[in-house]
């Protein structure tokens, strides 16, 4: 199967907003559920029932064409909502998401999810920041996918990965990934991830084992900032 990427990480967008809490306010019971890694939470073609959010870990969305071709287009993080298009006339998910790690993922109907948006502004505010910064992140994925390097597009990759500009306080460590994934995610090979971590290894950038997910350190952002 071949695959490539069309957009990569999104960013948290629910800052402040405690989804369960809310939910709990409302008097909806929170319809949890645990995924482990690399499972599946939803295969393209299923029904499109229920808004997702994700509330612990990391969620990988991709899309496979009528070709085989495959297309990581966004790697989620908690605060995010996903399977927003059960919200529209589209009955069936257009792609895939899979658990990245541990996830504990809520699940609201989208009928329940329409009221909601309609009738508590709390919900509706945070729903439509997730959608405007979402998409603004897309389109610098686009940008970031024409001009510029593979270095660069690995560098700001991690760095989002790790919670710079995304959360107050980064996590700096990058959940448990492949290089291959990255690869997919910034449109290059395996090879030239490792040839880049040990780069980023050797100059500072990220504490790095092959073992273990890097860790990544600010002064990163130079190789994003760098002319």
């Amino acid at each position: 199967m071949e695959t490539r990427t069309v957009s990569r990480v999104a960013p948290a967008a629910g800052h402040g907003f405690d989804l369960p809490a809310f939910l709990a306010s409302v008097g909806m019971p929170k319809a949890a559920a645990q995924y482990k890694r690399g499972q599946v939470i939803f295969a393209q073609g299923d029904p499109s029932t229920d808004v997702l959010y994700v509330q612990a870990g990391s969620v990988k969305m991709s899309v496979l064409s009528k070709t085989g071709r495959e297309a990581v287009v966004g790697l989620l993080n908690p605060g995010e909502f996903f399977g927003e298009e059960c919200l529209t006339a589209q009955p069936l998910r257009p792609g895939s998401a899979t658990a990245m790690m541990a996830c504990t993922i809520l699940s609201i109907p989208k009928t329940r999810m329409a009221t909601l948006l309609r009738t508590q502004h709390a919900i509706s505010d945070a729903f439509i920041a997730h959608m405007v910064t979402r998409n603004g992140r897309i389109e610098s994925d686009l940008i970031d996918q024409l001009f510029n390097s593979t270095e660069k597009r690995l560098a700001r990759a991690l760095l989002l990965l790790a919670g710079y500009g995304t959360q107050d306080t980064p996590t700096r460590e990058v959940p448990k990934i492949s290089q291959a994934t990255l690869g997919e995610m910034i449109g290059t090979t395996r090879s030239r991830v490792n040839f880049f971590l040990n780069k980023f290894k050797r100059l500072g950038f990220i504490e790095y084992d092959s073992e273990l997910p890097p860790k990544v350190n600010r002064s990163l952002l130079s190789v994003v900032l760098r002319d």
